[in-house]
């Protein structure tokens, strides 16, 4: 694939996610409502409704060939590169995935593992550091702080200590 149809295909995927959140946004309302002020749907229809005109604008700039990205013909990923990103779209997958079942607190330290130390090729110390820190700040951030509870999964009673300590 090469830039120049790389970069038609995000403009075409982009536009047709505006249209999706458009019609989405349109279920609520999405003018003024007198005495209130902007309607539930506004703010996101208006901005898909930017948006989707950035993307048109992309395609007839692509058509005609104005810009350095619409004429070039340069590869637009490496395989190797592309095998990479596939690996860690994958791993987010998964780790999406582990949230239910072990909770965020384990699955991100998880991904991040692999990530870090196996992507990434840094020292277990430091891969180990960051896979620790990570989720403690997060959990003391959303859970203690905001108050905002994220998935344990089946790890949700060794979280019940920490509730009776901070909470």
């Amino acid at each position: 694939m090469t830039v120049r149809t790389a970069e038609l295909a995000m403009a075409v995927v982009m536009a047709l996610f505006s249209i999706y959140l458009m019609v989405k946004s349109a279920e609520l309302p999405i003018g003024w409502i007198s005495g209130e002020g902007p309607g539930g749907g506004a703010w996101p229809f208006w901005l898909s409704a930017v948006m989707l005109g950035a993307c048109l604008w992309i395609i007839i700039q692509w058509f005609r060939g104005k810009s350095k990205l619409a004429r070039s013909r340069e590869v637009y990923i490496e395989p190797a590169v592309a095998i990479d990103v596939g690996l860690v779209a994958a791993a987010l997958v998964i780790t999406v995935a582990l949230f239910y079942v072990i909770g965020v607190y384990g699955a991100v330290p998880l991904f991040l593992i692999f990530y870090i130390g196996f992507l990434g090729r840094h020292s277990a110390l430091f891969t180990a550091l960051v896979a620790i820190v990570v989720p403690v700040v997060t959990f003391f951030f959303f859970e203690i702080a905001l108050k905002i509870t994220l998935p344990k999964g089946y790890t949700e009673p060794l979280f019940y200590p920490l509730y009776r300590i901070f909470l």
